[in-house]
Formats: structure tokens, C-alpha cells, sequence
């Protein structure tokens, strides 16, 4: 039998060495450090994407769809052979950023995670595929599969047009954008309704596939914002609004669906869980509303030459609305123990740098001075982010529970 409890230490490993990643890139301007910048910024990235959020999603995805099939032994395989491959780029790509062993494990990689969706798709259960929750699951996989075309593409690009060609940008913007807002997000969406399934707490059907639908359609049609940078025709920024506009009605359409099972869903939930769910859910819905305002044009050409709002954005997304999620979601079914007061320290760590990434995104927008020992300062409040995200895996490792 697996012990998914240590799959999920794994990928808390990966989000402690990503943030001390993170805090190491934050002091490259405070003090001088002899190492390369750009390929700690790679190896921060995928680590950060393929290790933590990859390994904590398909373990929450094997244990409520695969777990007890008598497929521990074939998962076992397939899980270390993904494992070897997220080593292998945390060794390569520091010492040599993009380049021939870090390419080949990274084409691993994707090899390996199109294994999962085929475990997926082949060993869940008729029963479970009538489910809105596999709904969900399914279609956020196979946003993961479409987000690869990026990477598959860029040695195209590479080759024929160079790293400096506005179609290399693009690429790598495809592949983040279906890794965030699809694969990432849809699939956060499909534990939720998984949760609600597993309680028998009904969500209206109709109320269900519109959202669906409509949600699915801004995943598509929000990719348009991430070319907006190129300045293109307008239809390209229409397309960008349609997409924000699907998802701001999608999301409401989520929150009156949800308003009449609140208080019978939020009883089978841990008052820790409640919290995390309100926040994620809180964040996630100011970051529809900056896509929204990122489609018109002042506003798009202003942040695509800002890379503070780009990164705050990132990170607003990825360490808010998904890690943040993700941690619920692990810590309700009971893969994960997530002290409350851990939780806050993380949270903290959040707000205080995304306020300051913000903070200088604003001054140089506007042409102001930055304060004095700005990047020290960033650097520090990157410290809480490291001690609340070590004292979440010690926990785990001196939790009996655990």
C-alpha cells in the first residue's frame, strides 16, 4: 500500500527548496552572490510548478479516484519515474539553465505526467466518471497535456527564429498560462466538487454545467492576455475581455450556487480549512477582476513593460490562490496537518511581499522613488515565507498523525 502521507512531504520539500530559491534571488541585490541568476530564476520556476504543485495535486487526485484499485505497484513506478525527472532539472538547471540534461529531463517530465493522465482516464471507475468532480479533474488534465505544447514548441522556436523572437515569449507564456489557469485551477475546482460529492451535498446540475461551460470558455479565451504585450490587432484584446468577462459570471454563478449549501458543506469542514478556502477564494476572485482591467489597452501595454505586476500577479496566483488552496485541500483530506498559526505565518509572508512587489510595480509606473533598502526589505519579509513553509514539513515530520 502507498503511503501518500510521504508523497505529500515530498512535495513540501519541493515548496521549501523553491522558496529558499526565492529569498536566494531576492538577496542578488543586496549582496553579491557568485552564481547565475538566470538559471536559479528556471530552476526556481519549474521546481516550482512541476514539483510542489504537480506531486500535491496528482496525490490528492490519486487518493480520491485511484486510491484501493490494486494499481499501487504500476502508480509506484510511474510516481518515482516523475520524481527522477523533477531531481534531475533541481541538478541540471542551476549549473547550466537551459540546456541538454535539463531539456532531456524536462522532456521526461512530460512524458511522465502524460502516464498520469492516462492512469486517469483508464482506472477510474464508470461510477466516477458520471461525477462533475471527474468532470473537472479530467478537463484539468488535459490542460496540463495542452500546456506542454509550449515547451514542445520552444525548441522549434529556438531553432528557427531565436530566444530573442516574440514567439519564444509566447510559448513560454502558453505553457504558464494553461499550467496556472487551467491544469492548476480547474483542478482545485474539481476537489471542491469532489468535497461537496463525498458529503452528498448537492449542487444544482444546471447551475453546474453553465458554470462549467462558461468558466472553461475564459480559460481559453484569457490566454489572449498574455499576447497582448505584442500590441496586436484589437480583436485580440476583445478576446482577452470575453475571457475575463466568462470567468467574473462564471464565479458568481460558483458563489450563488454555493450561498444555499454553505452552512451545511462549511459543517463537515475544519475551521482552519474554512479560513484557507475564504481566502483563496477571496484572492481568486480580485485576480479575475485584474484580468478583466489587464484587457484594456493603456492598462495591458502599461503592466506587459512592468515586471513587478507581472511577478506580483504570478505570485499572487500561485502562492495565493493555489498554494493556498492546495494546502485545504491536503490538510482536509488528511494528507497534510496545517497548524492554524503555521497558516498565518504563511499568509503574512504573502501579503507583505506582494504588497511590496506592488508597491514597486506603482513606483515605476508613476516615475517615483523606491524607499530606501526596498530590496533588503523584500528579502527579509521573503524569510517568513521560508520559516512558515519549513514549520509546515517539520510538522509533518513530528506530527504522530503523520
Amino acid at each position: 500500500m502507498i503511503n501518500l502521507k510521504k508523497h505529500t512531504i515530498i512535495a513540501l520539500g519541493y515548496f521549501l527548496i523553491i522558496a529558499l530559491l526565492g529569498m536566494l534571488m531576492r538577496l542578488f541585490p543586496v549582496v553579491d552572490i557568485p552564481i547565475n541568476y538566470r538559471f536559479i530564476v528556471h530552476t526556481h520556476s519549474h521546481i516550482a510548478l512541476l514539483g510542489w504543485i504537480y506531486t500535491g495535486l496528482t496525490t490528492l487526485i490519486y487518493k480520491l479516484y485511484l486510491s484501493g484499485k490494486e494499481i499501487d505497484r504500476k502508480y509506484k513506478f510511474l510516481f518515482w519515474c516523475t520524481q527522477a525527472t523533477i531531481v534531475g532539472m533541481l541538478l541540471t538547471f542551476p549549473v547550466e539553465g537551459y540546456a541538454l540534461s535539463s531539456i532531456v529531463f524536462s522532456t521526461l517530465f512530460l512524458l511522465a505526467s502524460y502516464g498520469f493522465v492516462w492512469f486517469f482516464i483508464k482506472y477510474t471507475s464508470e461510477e466516477q466518471k458520471k461525477t462533475g468532480s471527474y468532470k473537472f479533474i479530467r478537463t484539468a488534465l488535459w490542460y496540463m497535456v495542452i500546456s506542454s505544447i509550449g515547451p514542445w514548441a520552444l525548441g522549434i522556436i529556438m531553432n528557427t527564429f531565436g530566444s530573442t523572437s516574440p514567439w519564444y515569449r509566447n510559448a513560454v507564456y502558453f505553457f504558464l498560462h494553461f499550467q496556472y489557469n487551467g491544469w492548476f485551477i480547474v483542478a482545485l475546482f474539481g476537489l471542491l466538487f469532489f468535497m461537496m460529492e463525498r458529503h452528498h451535498i448537492i449542487f444544482p446540475k444546471g447551475t453546474f454545467n453553465r458554470f462549467f461551460w462558461i468558466f472553461n470558455v475564459g480559460v481559453v479565451f484569457t490566454y489572449f492576455l498574455s499576447v497582448l504585450w505584442m500590441q496586436p490587432h484589437p480583436l485580440f484584446y476583445l478576446l482577452a475581455g470575453i475571457g475575463a468577462v466568462a470567468q467574473c459570471i462564471a464565479f458568481v454563478m460558483l458563489i450563488k450556487g454555493l450561498l444555499p449549501i454553505w452552512n451545511g458543506l462549511k459543517d463537515t469542514l475544519s475551521s482552519n480549512v474554512v479560513l484557507m478556502l475564504k481566502t483563496a477564494s477571496l484572492l481568486f476572485s480580485f485576480k479575475i477582476i485584474l484580468q478583466f482591467f489587464g484587457s484594456i489597452p493603456y492598462i495591458a501595454t502599461m503592466v506587459s513593460n512592468n515586471m513587478d505586476f507581472i511577478m506580483g500577479y504570478l505570485h499572487w496566483t500561485f502562492l495565493g490562490v493555489v498554494s493556498i488552496a492546495l494546502l485545504a485541500f491536503l490538510h482536509h483530506f488528511k494528507l497534510l496537518y496545517l497548524p492554524k498559526k503555521l497558516y498565518l505565518l504563511y499568509l503574512t509572508g504573502f501579503i507583505l511581499t506582494e504588497g511590496l512587489l506592488f508597491y514597486k510595480g506603482t513606483v515605476v509606473w508613476l516615475g517615483y522613488t523606491l524607499m530606501e533598502d526596498y530590496f533588503t526589505l523584500l528579502a527579509t519579509t521573503s524569510f517568513i515565507f521560508l520559516i512558515a513553509i519549513a514549520g509546515i514539513l517539520t510538522a509533518q515530520l513530528t506530527n504522530k498523525n503523520i
